[in-house]
């Protein structure tokens, strides 16, 4: 008969999915510019950074996702044509670091945009995140995120991932 796991292991599986599954959700709300979806990811008080600014608080955060929307929606109405633009984020390689009620995570993401005449996809951006994340009542959420873009020049100079 074999052993069976403790109790902690357990929950430590059990977070590690938890954390990723956000991330994936912070992908979809990002893709479809649902700024509530999104800003609700993050505690009240926290910070995200990326290449081109920062901000703190999960109002300012929802504003940040709204002016995306606009922006990308702008883009794609100078292009019409029969198909839709989109951009699709994807979220790979994660490494998850759970102590207690606190993580850090590190993953990859690359973006796949069509915003361009004929509509062919293409890499936008890729990088990484780091990430430091809270357990709330809620679950788990974004205390803050750090957004290395590395389309623009932004490479760490050794492995983030621990």
């Amino acid at each position: 008969m074999s052993k069976q796991p403790d109790s902690a292991a357990l929950q430590a599986v059990i977070d590690r999915i938890e954390i990723a599954e956000m991330q994936s959700r912070y992908m979809y709300a990002l893709d479809w510019y649902d700024a509530d979806v999104y800003a609700g990811l993050f505690t009240e008080d926290a910070v995200l950074e990326w290449p081109e600014g920062h901000c703190k608080g999960r109002e300012a955060i929802h504003k940040a996702c709204v002016g995306i929307g606009v922006y990308f929606g702008t883009l794609s109405a100078a292009h019409t044509r029969t198909k839709p633009s989109h951009m699709r984020h994807f979220v790979t390689n994660q490494v998850i670091d759970v102590q207690g009620d606190r993580a850090k995570a590190r993953a990859y993401f690359f973006d796949l945009d069509n915003d361009n005449k004929p509509r062919w996809p293409y890499v936008a951006a890729y990088g990484y995140y780091e990430d430091e994340l809270v357990r709330t009542v809620e679950g788990w959420r974004f205390t803050h995120r750090k957004i290395f873009n590395e389309i623009t020049g932004e490479s760490p100079p050794k492995n983030p991932a621990w």
